[in-house]
Formats: C-alpha cells, structure tokens, sequence
C-alpha cells in the first residue's frame, strides 16, 4: 500500500488537527495525560486514517482488525480520533472525565463504539490482544489485531509473559507497536527502570523487531506495511517519540505526563504544533 506525497501531506495535516483536538479535550477535561497523547498521535493517525481495516457504520463488524491501546491512560489522546472517525459524537469531547459522561479518564468499551478493550491498568493490553490473534487463528479469519503499548507500562511482568506467549504460538497476526517516549510520570524510563537493551529484549522473545522515527510519517508507514507481511513472527515497532511532540515548549519533559492548562495556554500549545507542523513539512521537501 505505497503512499503518494499527497497522501502524506494529507496525513501530516490530519496529524496537526487531531493535536490541536487533543489540547481542546484536555482543556474541556480540566485537565489529562497530554504528554503521552500527542508522542502518540502520529502512530494514531496513520492508524486510523491508513491502516486500520474498520468500518465506523459497523463497529462489531466480526472481520474488522482490532486495535487495543494498552496505554489506556491515553484515552484522552484516542477519543477524538474516535470522534473524527464517527464512533462517537464530536461535542461528547467536551464532557470529557465529566460525571456522567461516557467519556471517562480511561475509555470503557461497554460505553464507546470503537474501542475492542477497555484499559488503563498497564501491562494488560498486549495480553489481551494476544488472546484476539489466537482466537483469530483458531475461527480461521484473517484480521489483524494491533497494540500500542507504552514503554514505561514494559516494566510489566504481564507485557513479557505475553511477547513470550505470542512467539511461542507465531501470533504473526499480532502487531506490537510501542510509543517509546523515554518519560514516565516520574522520570525518564532509563532512570526509573531501564528498558535497555530494548529491541534486543524484544528479539530474545521471538519478535521480528522494527525501530522507527515515531514523528516520521513516510518511515512509520514503511514499517507498519513491514508488520502487515511479517513471516510466522509476531511484530513490534519500536516508535522512537517525544513526550508531548508538537508543543515545544513542554516536549520531553516528564512533568507533562498529566497537565491542565486554561484556554489562552490552549490556544499558545496550538500555535506551537502549528509552527511545528510547518517545520516539518518544509524539512520533507
């Protein structure tokens, strides 16, 4: 499935519109895990808008891929995705983590179309989505199930039982995708526990292993039509991402794990991702 530059600009813009939509919910939320919902937001929407086969008229449709985001915190960083695709009404985001919304700080699938899982304890995704690629196998269908994990949520005991589990019964219908953003709420990852040797640890458990520019449309779709043939192996890219990517006054810094800010630092983050945008669209011609 090669893109054409127009496409990729298309991305890039769409990219731009669901950060800006992202800093909008958190506002309306009162504040919600910001940092880790823009580093993820390029994976999402080539997801979403490319690689996912889903169809938002059919949400339960039996033969749809399945998407779990292990990082369920990042809810906040999925829901408007979730709105832009039609699963769920536009406005809804405005009462989002309000009591009585359906819209709560981590997404519960009883209550959104769209979502395969409801998560948020970390460590639990990557099992799940385990379980709906063998169950793929086993009723012979042929969608693919995808997971975004966090890399502070692999200190997990739960994600390696899983990565062991999956090449163990060559899940090679299991798409591992991991937001490796070096931050936690606390810290950097390599000082609160460190995940190095990454990608060794991940071949060591029978993994076909790609390491990608999270931020790099082009390389990450690359990549994720890599996974889509990948042998009799599960697959993980390994994103290398910025906490809070797009708003350069706070990417990188751990202290944006989870954030609150008023209308006027809404509209300055905009502006902010707006430049970035640009930027990076002049440094791809």
């Amino acid at each position: 499935m090669g893109l054409s530059e127009k496409e990729f600009l298309e991305l890039d813009e769409k990219a731009k519109e669901m950060r800006h939509l992202i800093l909008d919910t958190v506002q309306w939320a009162g504040g919600a895990h910001v940092g880790g919902s823009l580093s993820a937001a390029d994976i999402l929407t080539l997801l979403y808008y490319k690689y996912l086969n889903i169809d938002p008229g059919k949400p339960d449709w039996e033969d749809r891929d399945r998407f779990v985001l292990s990082k369920g915190h990042i809810g906040v960083g999925l829901a408007p995705f979730l709105a832009d695709k039609g699963y769920i009404d536009r406005e809804l985001l405005k009462t989002y983590n309000h009591t009585g919304s359906s819209l709560g700080m981590h997404l519960d699938k009883n209550k959104v179309p769209g979502l395969d899982a409801s998560t948020g304890s970390l460590g639990h995704g990557l099992p799940i989505s385990l379980g709906m690629a063998l169950a793929a196998k086993q009723r012979g269908k042929s969608y693919k199930t995808w997971c975004l994990l966090g890399d502070g949520e692999c200190n997990e005991g739960s994600v390696w039982e899983a990565a062991m589990a999956a090449s163990h019964h060559k899940a090679d219908n299991l798409i591992a995708m991991v937001d490796r953003n070096r931050c936690m709420m606390d810290g950097s990852t390599e000082d609160v526990m460190a995940l190095e040797p990454f990608a060794d640890k991940w071949r060591a458990f029978g993994f076909n292993v790609l390491e990608v520019d999270g931020h790099d449309l082009k390389a990450l779709a690359e990549a994720m039509e890599t996974a889509l043939e990948a042998g009799d192996k599960p697959t993980v890219i390994i994103c290398q991402t910025v906490k809070g990517c797009g708003v350069e006054s706070i990417s990188g810094d751990y202290r944006y794990h989870y954030a609150s800010f008023d209308p006027e630092k809404t509209r300055l983050f905009k502006e902010e991702i707006s430049s970035y945008h640009a930027k990076r669209r002049e440094e791809k011609k």
